[in-house]
Parts: C-alpha cells; sequence; structure tokens
C-alpha cells in the first residue's frame, strides 16, 4: 500500500498500519495491534535507504505539536484549558516520539538487525510502551510544554493504556523542574489496569478488555507506571464509556477536531466536570494558571464509527 503524502510503503499484515516517516526513505512495516499500539503489540521489519541514517543522527521522528489554548474548554473548566494536539503527529499519535526515539538510540543495531530479518522476513519487536527508550522519547512532551507555556501549568491531563505516556511525561516534569505538577491519569471502566494496580498496590492484569475505548487495551499496565505514583502527584480516575465516546462528540462540536475514545477519556476529565471535584477535594489549585490536556491521537476514529459507538451507547 502506497502512503502518498509521506511516500511511504506499506505492507498491512493482521492490523492497522503504523510507520515513520521521510520523503526520502521506505519503510516496510509490518503491524500487529489492538487499535493504537498502547494497548498491542508492535512488530516491524524497515528497508531503510541512507538518508535516514543521517536523521537518525540528528533531528527527532516527532513534529513539534502545537498547544492551543481552548475557549470551549475552558468554560466547561472554568480555568484556562490548554490542549497539547499530539493527533497531529504524522502517524496520528503521540507513540511516534517514544518510537522514534528508540529507533534512533539503537540505530546501528536496530539498522543492522533490521536487513538481516528483511532478508528472511522476520520481525522485529518495538515495545508499544514499556521500555526506557520508550518513556525516553515522550519526555520532549513537556519540553515543548515548557518552552511553550514557561510556567508550570495546574494540573496535567493524560490517558493511560499501558502507561507509557505516563511514564513519560513524569520523566519530562521531573526534567524540567515540574514534578509537583499533579498527573490526572484517565482511564475507562474494562480498560482501568492502572488505577486497579493502584487499588491493589501491585501489578494487575485484566481478565479482558471490555471497554469500548480499545486503544487503551493493555490488560497490565507498566510496571515503572505504577512506581511513578510513589514519586509524582498522580490522580487515578475512571470514567464510563459512555462519558469518553460523549467526550469524543463535544470535543468535535467544540474544537472541530475527531478523536478515538481512548482521547475522550483524558477530555471526560474536562467535559465531567471532574476537575472542579478535584479542586473542591482540595487536590487542586483553587485557580490554576491553567490546565493541560494531551489529545493524544485520533487513528482508530471516523464518523460512521462514532456514530456506531453513540448507537451502542443509547446516545443518538
Amino acid at each position: 500500500m502506497q502512503c502518498p503524502r509521506f511516500k511511504l510503503t506499506l505492507t498491512v499484515v493482521q492490523g492497522k498500519w503504523l510507520g515513520i516517516w521521510d520523503k526520502h526513505w521506505t519503510w516496510r512495516c509490518l503491524c500487529h495491534s489492538r487499535g493504537d499500539p498502547e494497548g498491542g503489540a508492535l512488530q516491524v521489519v524497515a528497508e531503510m535507504k541512507s538518508p535516514l541514517e543521517e536523521r537518525a543522527e540528528g533531528e527527532p521522528f516527532h513534529v513539534v505539536t502545537p498547544l492551543l489554548e481552548s475557549w470551549a474548554l475552558s468554560q466547561v473548566a472554568g480555568m484556562p484549558v490548554f490542549l497539547k494536539y499530539e493527533n497531529v503527529q504524522p502517524t496520528g499519535s503521540f507513540k511516534i516520539r517514544g518510537i522514534g526515539h528508540f529507533c534512533q538510540e539503537i540505530w546501528d543495531e536496530a539498522n543492522l538487525r533490521a536487513q538481516e530479518l528483511a532478508k528472511n522476513d522476520g520481525w522485529v519487536n518495538v515495545p508499544p510502551f514499556d521500555h526506557p527508550l520508550i518513556w525516553e522519547g515522550h519526555v520532549s512532551l513537556v519540553r515543548e510544554l515548557k518552552a511553550a507555556l514557561g510556567t508550570p501549568p495546574g494540573a496535567l491531563v493524560v490517558a493511560v493504556g499501558g502507561g507509557g505516556l505516563l511514564a513519560g511525561v513524569s520523566a519530562g516534569l521531573a526534567e524540567v523542574g515540574w514534578q509537583h505538577v499533579p498527573i490526572i491519569a484517565m482511564e475507562t471502566q474494562g480498560a482501568h489496569c492502572f488505577n486497579a494496580a493502584i487499588k491493589a498496590g501491585k501489578l494487575v492484569t485484566l481478565p479482558g478488555i471490555t471497554s469500548l475505548a480499545k486503544s487503551l487495551g493493555a490488560r497490565t499496565v507498566a510496571a515503572r507506571a505504577l512506581e511513578c505514583t510513589k514519586e509524582f502527584r498522580i490522580f487515578s480516575e475512571v470514567v464510563e464509556d459512555a462519558e469518553a465516546v460523549s467526550a469524543v462528540q463535544r470535543f468535535l462540536d467544540d474544537e472541530r477536531t475527531l478523536v478515538e475514545p481512548a482521547c475522550g477519556a483524558a477530555l471526560a476529565a474536562i467535559y465531567s466536570g471532574l476537575l472542579g471535584k478535584l479542586q473542591a477535594e482540595g487536590h487542586l489549585c483553587p485557580s490554576p494558571a491553567s490546565v493541560v490536556v494531551i489529545v493524544c491521537g485520533g487513528n482508530s476514529i471516523d464518523s460512521g464509527e462514532l456514530q456506531a459507538l453513540k448507537a451502542q451507547l443509547g446516545q443518538d
């Protein structure tokens, strides 16, 4: 399959494609995933042309994404709300930060191994969330926040699947001296492995994923994500599928941007009044300078899918 926008050659096997892009090279990508790589296993074989080698030693694969204040969500929350639009990464998700960093850090080894496997048509596993290089890649998101905002926000809202974004954001906050910033970690009921682990005080494997937010579909959260709860101010919150899907629709109406239910879980922190609840409980500052919501992705959604989800939940 050809992707004309990025001149990317893709082979699809048993799932959705994910790739790293550049107009100078091609990457043959075999992917097996349950929607978003946060909840699946990404397996890669690459055929890379020489200009990529220069890129691997230089600029990152991800792009700096917009951080925009939302008038509509600010009105709902009663405080300034900024949206970090990770869904406009060329791959449609924040994932390229971690996976791109992983590929750059192990470039020489990965390149040789990829060439070997490409000859045999084999697969190489790139972990979707549970690897230090993945977390280090996501640190770049917080660096961008620091550059754009200057001062720390009153809270940072993230969706949690396998916990890679949470681990990376936590590391980023520590790096820029913002480790005191509260993190609101959002999940949907039925994909709540992080919340279950916190309550149990140890890693918990869910028997299955029953949530409609399949992109959050990791049955067990990364151990590092659970460790972060001892080092940072993390508030784990779980919303119902109906709240996440409703947030997707409201965000589409407010911002003209369609995201998937996994991202709707994060947005539900605004639309459901959760921020006000946390303020009333004394967990958040009564008058924060701002709150940042990571708009994590929008790959596994289109208008037809949204309508089907709403119909399934009786929201027509």
